[in-house]
C-alpha cells in the first residue's frame, strides 16, 4: 500500500506539473541588426531581383481584386517625377510622423497615401522601376487586401524575405553612384544610422532631401494639419504637478552629467506638462517640441498658434486653468519676471526649433535626446555630446505614481460596466434574429462607453471583427468589408476608451452559437498562456526581469500544438495617453533593442495572446494587468518578488472552453477572477441593468474541477501506474 501511495502522489504531481516544462526557442519577429550586417551574395541578389508583385495571391492575371483596394498608379508616377528632378534612385517612405509617434494623424499618413495599406505599421521603399512595401503579421492580409499590384509585399520575419538594405542593394546594382533619399524628419535616427552603414559598404549613399516628397504630391484632399485646443490635466488625475516632475529631470539631467533635454516625444511632452488635447486621433497628445535647459535653468514649450492657446478658455470641463496660467508664464509665453519653474511658449516651427536646438548644442557639454526620435535631430547632437537612451521622462511616465493607478483601477471598472452592458444586448439580440453588423456594433459599443464618467472618446479605431475578418489582426470594419455577426462565427472584438484617469483596452472573443471542436480548442489554448502570464511570479533583479524572458509563458501551449502568433504578447499602456506605451514590452526579440526596460512596479501591460486562422476567424484575449509586489510563502534573501494583477473586470467566454484542458492552477485562477468581476462589477448592474449582471453572473460561476478534467494522456497513465500497483499488491 506504501508503493500505490507514492505512486498516487507521483501521478497527482504530474498532473499538476503538466505542461510546465517547454523548449524556449529564440524567434526573430524583427528586422534586426544581424540581417543588415550579412552580405548579399550574387545568387541572392539575383532571387531578390525576381521577387514582384505576382508574387502575391491576388495579384496574377484573372484574380477578382478587394473593393476597398488602393489605386497607387498616379501616385507612383508622381513621386518618381518628385525623384528625378533631386536625382535619387530610391526612396524611403515610413510610417511615423515627425515625432516618430505610432499612430498618426491623418494629415502625417503618408505611407497609407503611397501604398493604400491604412495598418499603423509598415514602411515603403520606391525605386524608379519597384515600389514595395514591408510589414509585420498584423497586418499581412489587411496589406493584401489595400494595396494594388504595383506594390511587392514584404512579410517581415517569414522565411525568405529579404530586409529593405538587402533589397535595396540588389535592385540598385549595377546604377553607378547610386543615391537612396529620405526626408530627414520622418526617419528614425536608428533606421537612418543602419541603412548609411550597410548601403555605403555596396556605394550606394543615403541623402537627406530637403522636402519631403510625398507631402509635394499630395496636394489634393490631404487632411490639414493638427490644430486641437489644449487643455491642462488636474492634480486629482495627474497625481503630481508638473513642477515636480520638472524637478525630477533636473535631478536626472544632473545624474547623466545632461546640459540638456530634446524631447522630441508627444507623449513625452503631454505627461511632463501634464497637458492634453486631440491632435492625434484616439491619443490625447499636440504637436510640440520641447528643450529642457538645465545649464540655464530654461524650459521652452513649442507649440502651434501659441498665441491664442495661451489665452484661450479650457475646452475641459474639468479644467480650470488656462494654458498660461498652467505653465506659470506670461499671457505672450514670456517667463519674465516669473518665479519658480516657468515654461516659456514658442511657436511650433521644424526649423526654428532645429536652430534653438543647434545652439543649445554649442554650450552644452552634453545633449539628451530618445532613441525613438527622428534624424534630424539626433544629427545635429555630436557624437561626443550625445547621450541617446530612454528618457527619464519615458521610464518615470510608464511607472504610475499612486494616483495614477486608482485612476487606472476606477477607469477599468467604469470601462467593464459598458462593455458587459452592451455585449449582454449583442448577445440577446443576435440570437433573436436581430441584424448586427461589425460596424452597428463598434458605433453601438462607442455610446455605452461615452456613458461612463470621465470618458473621452476611444483609444484606438475598435476591431470588431466577425468569423473570416477576425484572423486579420488589426482588422478595422469599413463599409466596404463590414460582415453580419451571427451564432454561425467566432466574433472577436478588442476595444478600448480613453478617460481623464485611465486608459483601457480589453480583448473577448465570443461565439454566440456552436462553435467547433477546433474552434474550442484553439480558444482554450490562448487562455491557457493568457492565464499563465497573468499568474506567474518573477523576482526583480538588478539586470531585469525583461518582458521578451516572459512571453514564452504566453505562447508554449500553442507551440506544443504546433501553433503560434505573429505579434508582441503584451505592451505598456498609458494613463490618459497612448493605449501602447513604452519603453517596456512583453515579446520575442532575437536581439535586445537598445530602448527595452525592465518590468518594474507600477507599470500597466497587455496580456494578449491569440490565434489566427487564415480565412476563418481570429481568437485573442486582452486584459490589462498591473506590475505589482507580492509577499509569497518564503521570503528568499534580500529579494523583491514582481507579478501581475488584472484590472480589466470583463468575463470570458464559456461557450468556447475545453475546460478538461485547463489544470487545476488554471482553474483556480478562473475561479478567482471571475469571483471578483462579481464582487466589483455586480453591484454596479444588479440594480440598474439586470440584464447586464444576469449575463455576467452566468459567465463568472465557478468552475469545479475535478480528475477526469486532467489531461488525457495523465489519464491514462494513471490507469497504467493503478493496474501495476494492484497487480503488484495482490
Amino acid at each position: 500500500m506504501h508503493l500505490f501511495s507514492f505512486l498516487l502522489v507521483f501521478i497527482l504531481g504530474s498532473v499538476h506539473l503538466y505542461g510546465v516544462v517547454a523548449v524556449i526557442q529564440t524567434y526573430d519577429v524583427e528586422e534586426i541588426k544581424e540581417r543588415h550586417r550579412r552580405s548579399v551574395s550574387t545568387d541572392r541578389r539575383s532571387e531578390i531581383r525576381d521577387i514582384s508583385p505576382e508574387d502575391r495571391p491576388s495579384c496574377p492575371p484573372g484574380q477578382i481584386f478587394p473593393s476597398n483596394r488602393v489605386n497607387s498608379t498616379l501616385r507612383l508616377r508622381d513621386l518618381r517625377e518628385e525623384m528625378r528632378k533631386i536625382g535619387i534612385d530610391a526612396y524611403i517612405i515610413p510610417s511615423e510622423d515627425a515625432h516618430q509617434s505610432e499612430y498618426t494623424s491623418p494629415y502625417d499618413q503618408r505611407r497609407k497615401f503611397i501604398c493604400g495599406l491604412s495598418g499603423s505599421a509598415g514602411y515603403a521603399i520606391v525605386t524608379m522601376a519597384n515600389a514595395a512595401l514591408w510589414t509585420d503579421g498584423r497586418y499581412f492580409l489587411q496589406a493584401e487586401a489595400e494595396m494594388d499590384c504595383n506594390w511587392i509585399l514584404m512579410k517581415r520575419g517569414e522565411k525568405g524575405v529579404p530586409s529593405s538594405t538587402e533589397w535595396l542593394i540588389s535592385v540598385l546594382e549595377g546604377i553607378e553612384h547610386a543615391t537612396v533619399g529620405s526626408y530627414p524628419y520622418l526617419l528614425g535616427s536608428r533606421s537612418w544610422t543602419n541603412y548609411e552603414k550597410e548601403l555605403s559598404k555596396n556605394n550606394i549613399t543615403l541623402v537627406k532631401t530637403n522636402e519631403d516628397l510625398v507631402g509635394n504630391i499630395w496636394t489634393s484632399g490631404r487632411p490639414s494639419f493638427p490644430n486641437s485646443p489644449i487643455n491642462a490635466l488636474p492634480y486629482k488625475f495627474a497625481g503630481r504637478h508638473w513642477q515636480e516632475k520638472m524637478a525630477d529631470m533636473h535631478i536626472s539631467m544632473k545624474t547623466k552629467e545632461a546640459d540638456a533635454m530634446v524631447v522630441t516625444g508627444l507623449d513625452e511632452t503631454a505627461w511632463l506638462l501634464n497637458l492634453r488635447a486631440s491632435d492625434i486621433p484616439f491619443t490625447p497628445v499636440f504637436f510640440s517640441y520641447v528643450i529642457v535647459d538645465r545649464k540655464k535653468n530654461q524650459t521652452i514649450l513649442y507649440i502651434k498658434n501659441h498665441n491664442t492657446k495661451l489665452t484661450a478658455n479650457p475646452t475641459e470641463e474639468e479644467t480650470t486653468q488656462k494654458l498660461y496660467e498652467h505653465l506659470n508664464t506670461g499671457t505672450d509665453g514670456s517667463c519674465s519676471g516669473k518665479p519658480g519653474y516657468c515654461v516659456e511658449v514658442r511657436e511650433y516651427d521644424p526649423v526654428a526649433v532645429t536652430d534653438k536646438v543647434s545652439s543649445v548644442v554649442e554650450y552644452s557639454e552634453r545633449v539628451w535626446i530618445s532613441p525613438i526620435c527622428s534624424y534630424a535631430f539626433y544629427s545635429l547632437i555630436p557624437k561626443g555630446k550625445l547621450l541617446q537612451e530612454n528618457t527619464a521622462i519615458s521610464v518615470q511616465k510608464a511607472r504610475k505614481n499612486p494616483i495614477e493607478r486608482l485612476g487606472m483601477i476606477k477607469s477599468h471598472v467604469r470601462d467593464a460596466v459598458a462593455l458587459i452592458s452592451f455585449v449582454a444586448r449583442l448577445e440577446k439580440e443576435v440570437k433573436a434574429g436581430v441584424r448586427w453588423t461589425e460596424l452597428s456594433a463598434a458605433d453601438k459599443l462607442t455610446e455605452y462607453r461615452g456613458k461612463q464618467m470621465y470618458n473621452r472618446g476611444l483609444s484606438f479605431e475598435t476591431i470588431s471583427s466577425s468569423g473570416s475578418n477576425g484572423a486579420i489582426i488589426h482588422y478595422a470594419p469599413s463599409n466596404l468589408t463590414d460582415k453580419e455577426i451571427t451564432t454561425d462565427d467566432v466574433y472577436l472584438l478588442d476595444s478600448g476608451g480613453q478617460y481623464l484617469d485611465g486608459t483601457t483596452d480589453v480583448t473577448r472573443t465570443f461565439h454566440f452559437g456552436s462553435p467547433t471542436d477546433f474552434q474550442k480548442e484553439c480558444y482554450t489554448l490562448v487562455l491557457k498562456g493568457y492565464i499563465d502570464l497573468a499568474n506567474v511570479k518573477f523576482m526583480k533583479m538588478s539586470f531585469g526581469p525583461y518582458g521578451r524572458e516572459l512571453d514564452i509563458l504566453t505562447r508554449r501551449h500553442l507551440w506544443n500544438s504546433g501553433l503560434d502568433y505573429r505579434h508582441g504578447t503584451g505592451h505598456g499602456i498609458g494613463m490618459y495617453l497612448g493605449v501602447h506605451e513604452g519603453p517596456a514590452r512583453i515579446g520575442m526579440t532575437g536581439k535586445q533593442p537598445s530602448y527595452d526596460h525592465p518590468i518594474e512596479e507600477g507599470q500597466f501591460f497587455s496580456d494578449e495572446p491569440g490565434y489566427y486562422e487564415d480565412g476563418s476567424f481570429g481568437m485573442r484575449v486582452e486584459s490589462i494587468m498591473e506590475v505589482k509586489k507580492f509577499n509569497l510563502k518564503y521570503k528568499f534573501r534580500n529579494s523583491v518578488f514582481l507579478g501581475f494583477e488584472l484590472v480589466t473586470l470583463v468575463p470570458h467566454e464559456p461557450n468556447l472552453i475545453k475546460y478538461e484542458m485547463l489544470s487545476k492552477d488554471q482553474i483556480d485562477w478562473l475561479n478567482t477572477y471571475h469571483k471578483k468581476v462579481q464582487d466589483t462589477i455586480g453591484p454596479l448592474l444588479i440594480n440598474t441593468n439586470r440584464e447586464a449582471y444576469d449575463w455576467m453572473e452566468l459567465r463568472t460561476r465557478k468552475i469545479t474541477y475535478a480528475v477526469s478534467a486532467a489531461p488525457k494522456e495523465i489519464l491514462s497513465l494513471l490507469i497504467i501506474l493503478l493496474s501495476f500497483t494492484l497487480v503488484f499488491v495482490s
